[in-house]
């Protein structure tokens, strides 16, 4: 029995465990509107809630306001992590993933808006800007063998960058109406939370402070998630009453929003039906077309250029264990475009008809995107040497995938 728990244990801190987790999730919830679509649709628009305090939503709304807080909460986290400690702290090495996730972000959103050409389905343009992480590291992970450990040193730190910057799309580009009341008091929220810093070391006094800043952002027209990447980036990076609370909220966190948070949202949000009448229309979709177009040509071009671009003219440099095809092989990968797709692919429509051809041509991009990063990386040389990590400051040792 213990033997089986270590290989658990070691099972779910591995690569591929996240990736598998959010594709039986993606399953059931295609299975569930596909086979039991009554109650499928039924369970998520369960409303829950007290509408007399404004918080009255249904269940999808609950995952999607808040639950997915957690996971934007760790991607603040991790981001605050590379910046002050970790991969993104040294200029040289952060120039090459930054441009390459901004790149990755703006290249795809140009491509969508020529293709949508300014029609109902532009408003979909921030559906490609991103990357999922769990999936893109599930396909390292089945060829880690002739994957040097810069390759996913690299991927971890764009795929950061590129998180980032969906969630400022995410907050703002898709925000109703900006309510400056409620957004002054998330402010004053954050400015008491700053100020208690100095005196307050306990978790806990945080706690209904950053619940009141959620509910406040909640109301003010810009998307609700976007108060847990502030309250990430106002976490001390440093030690509080001798201990690194960002490392603590990490370890603690990041398996929580990988195995229930993510998985969760994939139940509530995945459902697409598949059938005949449904994927001939995706066919005949503008819409799908360019989100497929956007992840897996506007991905390549923004990624592969841009890393060619910085490495050329010297203001970046590549790990020394990472080659062209190893970047080829990244900028692919780079095309899964999954779980922050999906999200702005909701946020982005009020058709249905459009969400759902948006979700299956990010289906479609995804698979292809994978089985390519996987042919190419497959195909790279063996490295050589020394197969330990490139980095050894704390960041590197805290497991990234949490943000899928």
């Amino acid at each position: 029995m213990p033997e089986r728990s270590t290989v658990l244990r070691r099972w779910l801190g591995s690569d591929s465990a996240p990736g598998v987790a959010l594709l039986v999730a993606t399953a059931a919830a295609l299975g569930g509107l596909n086979f039991a679509d009554h109650s499928y649709s039924t369970w998520w628009s369960a409303e829950l809630g007290w509408a007399d305090v404004g918080l009255r939503l249904d269940l999808r709304h609950w995952v999607n306001d808040a639950v997915m807080t957690v996971f934007f909460f760790v991607i603040g986290l991790e981001l605050k992590a590379e910046l002050t400690y970790g991969r993104l702290m040294q200029p040289r090495r952060a120039v090459v993933p930054v441009v390459a996730a901004v790149g990755g972000a703006v290249v795809p959103a140009t491509v969508f808006l020529a293709m949508t050409r300014g029609g109902d389905a532009a408003s979909g343009w921030g559906v490609p800007m991103a990357t999922d992480p769990a999936f893109a590291l599930g396909v390292l992970a089945l060829v880690a063998r002739r994957t040097p450990p810069g390759v996913r040193t690299l991927l971890l730190a764009i795929a950061t960058v590129d998180d980032a910057l969906a969630v400022l799309v995410i907050a703002f580009g898709y925000a109703d109406g900006i309510e400056w009341g409620w957004l002054g008091s998330a402010a004053a929220g954050c400015l008491l939370i700053v100020g208690m810093r100095r005196a307050v070391t306990s978790p806990w006094p945080y706690l209904p402070l950053g619940a009141a800043v959620w509910f406040a952002i909640l109301h003010s027209g810009v998307h609700a998630t976007f108060a847990g990447v502030v309250l990430a980036l106002l976490t001390p990076a440093g030690r509080v009453a001798g201990r690194r609370v960002l490392d603590d909220l990490l370890r603690v966190l990041t398996p929580i929003s990988t195995f229930v948070v993510v998985p969760v949202f994939a139940l509530a949000n995945v459902g697409v039906r598949l059938n005949s009448a449904t994927l001939a229309a995706a066919a005949d979709s503008r819409v799908m077309w360019s989100v497929l177009a956007s992840l897996l040509v506007g991905k390549f071009v923004g990624v592969a250029g841009s890393v060619a671009l910085t490495t050329a003219s010297g203001f970046g440099r590549l790990p020394p264990d990472v080659g062209t095809r190893h970047v080829i092989g990244l900028a692919l990968s780079a095309g899964l475009g999954f779980t922050v797709a999906l999200f702005v692919a909701e946020l982005a429509y009020t058709d249905s008809a459009l969400t759902e051809n948006a979700k299956i041509g990010v289906f479609a991009a995804s698979v292809v995107a994978a089985i390519a990063a996987a042919a190419t990386l497959a195909l790279t040389d063996r490295p050589t040497g020394n197969r330990l990590s490139v980095s050894s400051s704390p960041a590197s040792s805290i497991p990234m995938w949490g943000h899928a």
